[in-house]
């Protein structure tokens, strides 16, 4: 996981429609952005939908909602149609941004060890720069703190 207090690095990614999305393009604007495993899994499902019900009051306090998983824009297109999803979900099969965010780490699940995305969320101020990160993610839970960091920040 990146530290509090550094430069997020910057991304090219596209969204669920092939639209090309750059950190940069969000400056003046505070970003959450969280990294997931899977669509259309249930936790990945439950996290996804809890931010498109709190986007109104993201938006108000002036911040966008960006979730990354190494899905292709195939996949994230129809995780977004099925579940009515209404922020940007961003394609990384490549896992350059998952890699550069520090979030493609050994995992563990009933006793069997692989390589996959740890569900991180990292909330980037106005000026680009990490101001809150969180690797210890309750995907029912996750938009609700973001939102809470989000008015505080």
């Amino acid at each position: 996981m990146l530290e509090i207090g550094t430069k997020a690095p910057s991304f090219s990614l596209q969204d669920q429609d092939g639209v090309t999305h750059t950190l940069d393009q969000y400056r003046g604007k505070k970003v959450i952005l969280y990294f997931y495993p899977k669509d259309s899994t249930p936790g990945c499902t439950k996290q996804a939908c809890s931010y498109s019900e709190r986007l109104p009051q993201i938006h108000e306090k002036g911040a966008v909602v960006l979730g990354i998983s190494k899905d292709s824009v195939a996949s994230h297109r129809k995780f977004a149609d099925k579940y009515g999803l209404a922020f940007t979900l961003l394609a990384d099969p490549e896992r350059n941004v998952i890699e550069a965010y520090d979030v493609w780490k050994e995992k563990k699940n009933y006793g069997k060890v692989s390589m996959g995305v740890v569900r991180t969320t990292y909330l980037i101020d106005e000026e680009g720069v990490i101001i809150k990160a969180n690797d210890k993610v309750k995907t029912a839970e996750d938009a609700d703190t973001m939102l809470a960091a989000v008015s505080q920040a």
